[in-house]
């Protein structure tokens, strides 16, 4: 099973200021500088293809405000997850665009601003085909639609395609579309989470006994 927690970078020009030659209340792209989602879509237009040449998944991005400055919070997955320096060359990639996109003659962000990237948390709702490959192994919860109403199902995920998803429950397997299914949630396992501490300090014990020996 695959590890896959938060991985974050800050970066960025966050202390350089961004021109305005636009007019008043605006910037130089004509939209309303309190307009975060049409900022979005703008830099989504740049961000997008920087992360998908890099042979990544745009999975989120969001802008917000953070007392003078603007937030910008990238979100990026793949296949097998993605590490910490792949995360450090995808913020570097796309500090580059920005920067070459206002260059250029476009205020992306207008005025001051800090890049985050990082990988998904457990807490990513699953809602895309990938989403649910991805998590191949792990115990999710999810809301099954249905003609009688809606009920919520426990299972783990053993396989997932472009259509469907098959999950082991108490009951058995259950294969649904995903048309049926609201998004689905992981759900942290303790136990597995004690067995793997567990082993962890058993390796640790047994290294920290043979450097007792070796000082000795």
């Amino acid at each position: 099973m695959t590890q896959r927690g938060r991985a974050t970078r800050s970066t960025g020009p966050a202390g350089r200021p961004r021109r305005s030659d636009g007019p008043r209340g605006t910037d130089r792209s004509g939209a309303p500088r309190g307009d975060l989602a049409a900022r979005r879509n703008r830099l989504r237009e740049v961000i997008e293809p920087v992360v998908t040449a890099a042979g990544y998944d745009l999975e989120d991005l969001s802008v917000s405000r953070a007392g003078r400055r603007h937030v910008v919070r990238v979100i990026v997955d793949a296949d097998g997850g993605i590490n910490l320096d792949a995360v450090a060359d995808v913020s570097r990639a796309v500090s580059a665009a920005l920067d070459a996109a206002e260059e250029a003659g476009g205020d992306i962000v207008a005025g001051e601003y800090q890049l985050e990237v990082s990988s998904p948390g457990v807490d990513r709702p699953l809602t895309l085909p990938r989403h649910w490959r991805r998590n191949a192994g792990r115990l999710v919860k999810v809301t099954v639609r249905g003609d009688a109403g809606d009920r919520q199902l426990t299972g783990r995920i053993t396989a997932a395609d472009d259509e469907r998803v098959v999950l082991e429950t108490d009951a058995g397997p259950a294969e649904h579309p995903y048309a049926e299914l609201g998004p689905g949630r992981v759900q942290v396992e303790f136990n597995r989470l004690d067995d793997l501490a567990d082993e962890d300090f058993g390796d640790d014990t047994d290294d920290d006994e043979d450097l007792e020996d070796e000082e000795r």
